[in-house]
């Protein structure tokens, strides 16, 4: 038996296998914080609705409070993506270079690859989860429904600045991951602003 046939018989004895790419979790993330971070756009492309207001599709509380639900959940998964660094032994060259797929090749446990497993669930529901409910809250404040100040917008607007500069500077891994646990927890103290300046 060869070297490399060894080594790979060693691998399956260990129940160490090759590991999903990264990438194919923390992108997901990310998208789901830009879907609530579009919120920002309400200050520039928002136009009143000429005559009678349709009636709202939902309590205006509940989509807040659904919306604020999915920064939770998006703030749990960025904190358990370190973990998932960890899957691949805290690879340096790997986790700090520019983001790309292809990551894949690198080994991972049994017990790692459920955790990897456990936040691409919570993605599948949170993703469009996320991007149904900034939906309806942009709706409830072009019907007037919450009436926010412009500073709420423009905080909205910050952390979609934040998001757009990963993509456009091709951020690694870990500084993606970074980023985005900043950005949940700030996307989760301005839904939770909104609250305040629900009308209906």
């Amino acid at each position: 038996m060869g070297i490399e046939a060894r080594r790979l018989q060693a691998d399956r004895q260990s129940g160490v296998r090759i590991g999903p790419d990264p990438l194919s979790a923390v992108l997901p993330a990310l998208s789901a914080l830009g879907a609530i971070a579009s919120i920002a756009a309400i200050m520039w492309v928002a136009e009143a609705p000429e005559g009678e207001r349709q009636k709202p599709r939902r309590k205006v509380a509940v989509a807040i409070r659904d919306l604020e639900s999915d920064c939770l959940i998006l703030q749990e998964v960025f904190r358990r993506f370190p973990r998932i660094l960890k899957i691949y032994g805290g690879d340096r060259p790997v986790v700090t270079a520019p983001a790309k797929f292809g990551l894949n090749g690198l080994k991972t446990d049994a017990e790692s690859h459920q955790i990897f497993q456990s936040i691409m669930v919570d993605l599948a529901r949170v993703l469009p989860s996320s991007a149904e409910n900034a939906f309806d809250v942009m709706c409830a404040v072009e019907d007037g429904a919450i009436d926010a100040p412009e500073a709420v917008f423009y905080g909205f607007g910050e952390c979609q600045e934040r998001l757009n500069k990963l993509l456009t500077e091709r951020a690694s891994l870990k500084s993606s991951i970074e980023t985005g646990l900043e950005v949940s927890a700030r996307l989760t103290a301005l839904v939770k602003d909104l609250k305040r300046y629900a009308v209906a």
